[in-house]
This record gives structure tokens, C-alpha cells and sequence, in this order.
């Protein structure tokens, strides 16, 4: 959206910076208009008059915005600028106004794109588990000091350590003989689908050693990063403190695709599926005498992202410290990006922050990446918070457990036997209601998240207050175990239009995981909710249809998942004179649940008889699926 900010003046002449990310590397914005890029201010000179009309600002016939308001004029300055400008009805020394809408924006810059255009990779759909929080050492003064040192380690080699390859005087049976070897065995014994291998931007933490055979031939240089002074109010960084200490070796930006290329093919070689890259926001600060950090960043994405398109078939590369925009607009490819700090098990103030920051944050990351909402820990006292918050992101889910360490009863209710997770459909976002709360630190509202599935909506309740507060803010509201009250109604969840008609008016089966209650409500209708710090629930909304005139049914999906609604695939009428019924598509075991008006006569599961239950004061019809079933289709007779 376009909007502007302007003390005495009612007139804002289109300009644009040479620097900004969306600029793409030819130097064209829109087809008919040029940039100057020889002196020192760089502005946009047009060819033609642009002309608002009906709401929409174009150059000879080409959109540049839309939902233009009807305050908002345009006049010709010369014959190569206009000024757009817009009319207020009040005096004041400061105005906002609204100019339009930017919509196919990826289009005009040519340097990004929208997530949905992107290739999905396909561990995303599979649990996971993440080797960092596991297997890192239990902090303590020596362990600080060397954890230091150890960030200014640089990359030697793209090839295994001596961890994960046997040398010849290794006689241990542990070490595997090549790092090959080892992801075989794995694969092979525990039957997994995808291996991931992390690595830095740079290679490393502390980039690539200058000295190294190894690494030699990408001419690395070490350069010392310079944070800026915003960032260093904001939040002191351990890892970016460190390589301001110790230096970074830093790639020859024309030997950036050889790197990343030998790095992912030797990976690939060893049937490694892809790549987690970290320390993204690097280049910005070692930019300097490298063209600036908007060029040097975008070269560095063209050159990642093309080493990943010929190494992994999958697209597989998940992004890291990867928020800054000038990462963001030349973003073409890659389709996951981290979306929040670490998840830090051991620090309780930050449980609450990081849901609420994912979720923010991903109003934006959402249209570009799927969010990822990093691992978790299953065996913690903010397990289910995390666990909920996963089930309802759209993203994908994985742990970082200790060996050992496991509470199968919460990641049975988010993963199905086979491996597989109910993935939603769309990044989980705030509701409207909450866009301009602080769920965190205001001590008083709650934090709901809501998404779709194919066919139900899912939304999760978050009492996010008391627990922590956002960096940088001191005397934050801090009330520990505060018990908060809301409402949550189906309108909260955008998009219903497309699990139910447009014209719908009808009334939505409302499923609460924690209670196990079925409820009824219209769209704008409201449920009371209340919870303790750090506790939520997650609710499934189903739309309550008709079929065969008089049987009023709602799929709830698996109530013994927390994205219930993430199993059920279809449903449809059965059309048979003497046993009219209902047929229900999805998969993964346990208990199916769903809305219906009447006790069916009888219910199958694949064919077969099954056990059902039926609460008529509710009307919720309880269907058991049968272990080991990992499709199923039920018939509800009536």
C-alpha cells in the first residue's frame, strides 16, 4: 500500500531512490518509465502524463496503482514529471493520505517473488527434527568464552569434518567412512524422507579461512562487519559481536556461485537433500567497496539460489537471519525464511514473544515465504503453546529434542503416524482484532492466530501476557499468571468464502481441542474464552451445510489433532433412496468428529462396519478410524 506522510505540502512528486531494493538491476519500474542515474538525487522521468481514473493510477494504459481514492489528483509538472497530490477538507500542519494499492509489484521490480508462484519443497508436509538445541553444551564461563572463539572458526573445507569421515588410522566403529555413508545408514535404518545440511552465507560463522587449501580458490578476504547504530540499540547480537571481533572470511563476490555451487553438488554427491543458510544478513555489513549492500545482497541471493536450483530438485533451502527487505525483494526462488529470533527453551520470558513475533511478523513474510517458526522443544513447560502455535502456522514442524526427551502425547497431536503433518493452507496471521492490540505487554488481550484448510477454518487462542516483554522496551505491563477473558467468533478467520458459498448466511460447528465442546454459532456470533498465562486452545470452525434437504452436517476432522480439520479432504452426498447418506474423505487414525443434525442409522470406514457415538443434545457424532489407517473414507448412513 502507498501512503504519505506530508507537513505543509498537498503535493508529492514522484521520485525514486536508486538504492531501494525494489529498484531492479536494469533500471526500469514501470514499462513506461525511465530512471536517471546520472546525478547525484535519482528521480523517475516519465514519458507520459499519468492519468488517474476510476481509481486507478496508470502511464498510457499501464497500472501502476489501484484503489486510488478519490482525493487523490495528479498534474503534470513538465513534460517529465507530475506531481500526485491529494485534497484534504481540514487544516492541519500534518496530513496522511492514502494513494493506492501496488499490486503486482514483483512484476514491476523483477526481483521477487509471491510465495504462491514459488516451488514448495516437500519436507515441509514431514515431521522433523532439528540436531542445534539438542546436542549444544550447557552454558558456563569457559563454555562462553570458547563458544566466542569458536564463532570466529572459519570454513576449511566443503567436504565433511573428521566427525562424519573415517581416516586411516580410525578404528572406531562409530565413524561412518564418508558423510555419504552416514546419511545412507540413516536414511536406510529410520526410514527418513529428507536430510538437511546447515551452512552459512559465508560458509561459516566466521566465513572461509583466507589461508585454507580448501577454500583458496574462492579468494576469501577478511573483512571486519560493522553493525549499524539502530541495530545496536535495538538488540546486542552474540554471533555478530563476535565476527565484529574477530573477522569474516569473505567470498570473492565473482567466485560466489563457483562456492555455492561446489558446496551444494558435493552435498548433493553425498545424498544430502538440502540446505538450511544462515547469517543472511551478512552483507550488509561487509558491503563496503563490494557496490553496497543492495547489490552485493541481490547478488548474493542470484548466486544461492541458482547453486540450489541445479543441485536440489526439491528446492530445498530454508532461510535464516534472512529479514532485512534488501533479502526479502530479491527473493526469487527460495520459499522458506525464518520468521523470528531463535527459540530459546531455556529463557521463559521469551516464550510468548516468539509466537507473537512470528505472527506479526508473518502479515508480511507471509505474501513472499512460508514463515518458518523454528524448532521446539516437546518435553517443556511451554510445549503446547509451541505445539498449537506450529499446528496453526501453515509452516512446517520440527523439534529439537534430546535424545530421550519426548512428550509423545503433544507431538501425537500434531504429526500422523506415517510422518506426515496437517499442514494449513495459508501462513497463520493475527486476526483483525488483534492488529493493533499488544498481546504481549498490554494486559488485556489475547493473541488469536487463524487459518484455512480445504475445507474448515482453524483458529488458536494465545494468552501471551505475562511472561516476557519486547526487547528494547523497559517497564512493560508484567503480571505473571494473569487469567484473561475474549471472544472468538468464526469471522475471525479470513477467507471463509472459500471453504463455504459467498452468499453464505448459515451458521459454522465451532470445535474447542482443550474442552472437547461442539458449539453453534452464526458468522458474527461469539464464544467467551479465558486463559492463564501461557495457556491457549485451538478451534476448529466448519461450515454447516444441507444435504438431502434435511440433514444438516459439519466435518470436523481428527479431534485427537490439534489442526482436527487438516484431515478431511472432501465431502459428499450419497445418493442412495433407501440409506441416504454422507461420504468423508481424509486420513491419518484416531477419532473423527463431526456437527450432524440427526443419529445416523449406521457408519463404515472403508467398507467396513464401524464403531460411532452419537450426542444428540450437541449433535456430535463420533466416528473411531482404525489404527493403521492411513486413508480412510466413512459413509454416514441415515
Amino acid at each position: 500500500m502507498a501512503m504519505a506522510a506530508c507537513t505543509s505540502m498537498r503535493a508529492l512528486q514522484l521520485k525514486l531512490n536508486n538504492l531501494s531494493p525494489f529498484l531492479p538491476a536494469n533500471g526500469n519500474i514501470f514499462p513506461n518509465g525511465l530512471v536517471r542515474t546520472g546525478c547525484r538525487r535519482h528521480s523517475m522521468f516519465l514519458k507520459a502524463v499519468p492519468v488517474v481514473q476510476n481509481g486507478v493510477l496508470s502511464f498510457n494504459g499501464t497500472e501502476a496503482l489501484v484503489g486510488v481514492p478519490d482525493n487523490v489528483v495528479i498534474t503534470p509538472g513538465s513534460d517529465s514529471s507530475a506531481f500526485l497530490g491529494a485534497i484534504s477538507t481540514q487544516s492541519s500542519s500534518r496530513h496522511v493520505f492514502k494513494l493506492g494499492v501496488i499490486e503486482i509489484l514483483q512484476k514491476y521490480s523483477g526481483t521477487f517473488a509471491l510465495r504462491e508462484t514459488k516451488q514448495m519443497p516437500g519436507m515441509l508436509d514431514w515431521f522433523g527434527w532439528c540436531t542445534w538445541d539438542a546436542f549444544y553444551q550447557d552454558v558456563n564461563p569457559q563454555g562462553i568464552r570458547d563458544g566466542l572463539k569458536r564463532f570466529g572458526a572459519r570454513l576449511m573445507s566443503i567436504k565433511e569434518n573428521s566427525k562424519f569421515r573415517k581416516t586411516a588410522n580410525d578404528d572406531s566403529s562409530n565413524t561412518p567412512h564418508s558423510l555419504k555413508d552416514f546419511v545412507s545408514d540413516i536414511k536406510s535404518t529410520f526410514g527418513l524422507k529428507y536430510v538437511y545440511v546447515w551452512h552459512a552465507l559465508m560458509g561459516y560463522w566466521g566465513g572461509l579461512h583466507p589461508d585454507a587449501p580448501g577454500t583458496k580458490k574462492y579468494n576469501p578476504k577478511l573483512k571486519f562487519p560493522l553493525q549499524s547504530p539502530g541495530n545496536l540499540a535495538h538488540q546486542r547480537d552474540i554471533a555478530m559481536d563476535s565476527m565484529e571481533e574477530y573477522g569474516v572470511g569473505t567470498i570473492d563476490p565473482d567466485r560466489l556461485f563457483e562456492f555455492y555451487d561446489d558446496l551444494h553438488r558435493y552435498l548433493a554427491s553425498q545424498e544430502v537433500d538440502g540446505v538450511k543458510v544462515d547469517v543472511q544478513n551478512l552483507p550488509e555489513t561487509v558491503a563496503t567497496g563490494s557496490g553496497g549492500r543492495v547489490s552485493l545482497t541481490r547478488h548474493f541471493q542470484q548466486s544461492l539460489e541458482k547453486s540450489i536450483s541445479n543441485n536440489f530438485q526439491d528446492n530445498g533451502i530454508i532461510c535464516c537471519m534472512a529479514q532485512n527487505t534488501d533479502s526479502v525483494y530479491n527473493s526469487k526462488t527460495s520459499s522458506i525464511t525464518r520468521a523470528s529470533d531463535d527459540y530459546y527453551p531455556k529463557n521463559p520470558t521469551t516464550q510468548t514473544l516468539h509466537i507473537a513475533a512470528v505472527a506479526y511478523n508473518s502479515l508480511f513474510f507471509g505474501e513472499i515465504v512460508v514463515p518458518d517458526w523454528d524448532m521446539f522443544y516437546s518435553l517443556h513447560d511451554a510445549a503446547e503453546f509451541h505445539a498449537v502455535a506450529r499446528a496453526v502456522g501453515g509452516c512446517g514442524i520440527y523439534v529439537s529434542d534430546k535424545p530421550g526427551n519426548h512428550d509423545f502425547d503433544i507431538l501425537k497431536r500434531l504429526v500422523l503416524p506415517d510422518g506426515s503433518v496437517m499442514r494449513a493452507k495459508y501462513p497463520g496471521r493475527p486476526s483483525r482484532d488483534c492488529l493493533f492490540n499488544d498481546p504481549v505487554t498490554d494486559g488485556k488481550s489475547l493473541m488469536k492466530i487463524w487459518n484455512l484448510n480445504k475445507l474448515t477454518g482453524v483458529l488458536a487462542v494465545f494468552n501471551c501476557q505475562g511472561a516476557g516483554t519486547w526487547p528494547g522496551l523497559e517497564n512493560s505491563v508484567q503480571t505473571n499468571s494473569l487469567e484473561l477473558a475474549g471472544k472468538i467468533s468464526p469471522a475471525d478467520i479470513e477467507y471463509l468464502s472459500e471453504i463455504s458459498p459467498e452468499s453464505w448466511d448459515g451458521e459454522f460447528a465451532v470445535f474447542s481441542f482443550k474442552s472437547g465442546s461442539l458449539s453453534r454459532l452464526s458468522t458474527h456470533g461469539k464464544l467467551n474464552v479465558a486463559f492463564k498465562t501461557l495457556q491457549c486452545d485451538v478451534f476448529t470452525v466448519s461450515p454447516i451445510k444441507v444435504y438431502h434437504q434435511e440433514i444438516q452436517f459439519a466435518p470436523i476432522g481428527l479431534i485427537n489433532m490439534y489442526n482436527s480439520g487438516g484431515a478431511v479432504h472432501a465431502v459428499e452426498a450419497i445418493d442412495d433412496s433407501l440409506f441416504p447418506g454422507i461420504r468423508i474423505q481424509g486420513r491419518g487414525e484416531g477419532v473423527f468428529g463431526a456437527y450432524s443434525s440427526s443419529e445416523p442409522k449406521h457408519c463404515s470406514v472403508n467398507t467396513t462396519e464401524a464403531q460411532f457415538h452419537f450426542n444428540s443434545e450437541h449433535h456430535f457424532l463420533t466416528v473411531n478410524i482404525p489404527t493403521g489407517t492411513n486413508s480412510w473414507e466413512i459413509a454416514a448412513h441415515y
